[in-house]
């Protein structure tokens, strides 16, 4: 009477693809999902050693397995994502720009309390553009007086001697009048007010 002998090995890889796209979170409601490549590999190896009824080893098996899949995931209506990612822009532009108001607040209240930020220090470059109204306008005038001819004319000595100022001044270079306050932005830009 012939033994017949046999093994079977069955082996799957399963492949999850939930059809989860790539999203990027700009903030509270606002999230754009964009195209998605992904890779996944794999390896099975399967090494066995059976044994028949003594105990006694008949064989020896080896099966391997490896690969890997290749998904791509493309959103079909691009409108929606550069709608996304415009109001991303947007929200974006709106956090800049309450830093900076914000920024200019603080500033401005502790210029108010009397107090400043020592020039030079690691956290000066954050109020140094901030200057009062006052401060500025008294600069403009300078270099407005600048601008005005002394009036010759007898006068007493107490008397203020009298200029004649030109009905339109000529535009002032604002960089150059702001340059005593050492103006730049945190960035390090001019800035001209």
């Amino acid at each position: 009477m012939a033994a017949a002998t046999g093994n079977v090995t069955n082996q799957a890889v399963q492949f999850q693809n939930n059809g989860a796209p790539s999203r990027q979170v700009y903030g509270a409601n606002n999230s754009c999902n964009g195209a998605t490549v992904t890779f996944s590999p794999f390896y099975m190896g399967n090494h066995t050693t059976p044994f028949d009824d003594q105990m006694e080893q008949q064989s020896y098996t080896v099966a391997e397995n490896w690969g890997g899949q290749v998904n791509f995931m493309v959103p079909l209506d691009g409108s929606t994502v550069e709608l996304c990612k415009s109001i991303a822009r947007k929200h974006a532009a709106k956090m800049d720009l309450d830093y900076e108001l914000v920024r200019v607040l603080k500033c401005a209240e502790i210029q108010q309390k009397g107090f400043m930020l020592v020039p030079g220090s690691r956290v000066y470059h954050m109020c140094n553009d901030v200057i009062p109204i006052v401060a500025f306008k008294n600069e403009v005038k300078k270099e407005q007086i600048k601008q005005c001819i002394p009036i010759e004319e007898f006068r007493f000595p107490w008397q203020k001697q009298r200029q004649k100022c030109p009905l339109k001044y000529k535009p002032l270079n604002q960089k150059k009048l702001l340059n005593p306050y050492q103006v730049s932005s945190p960035k390090n830009h001019n800035v001209v007010p």
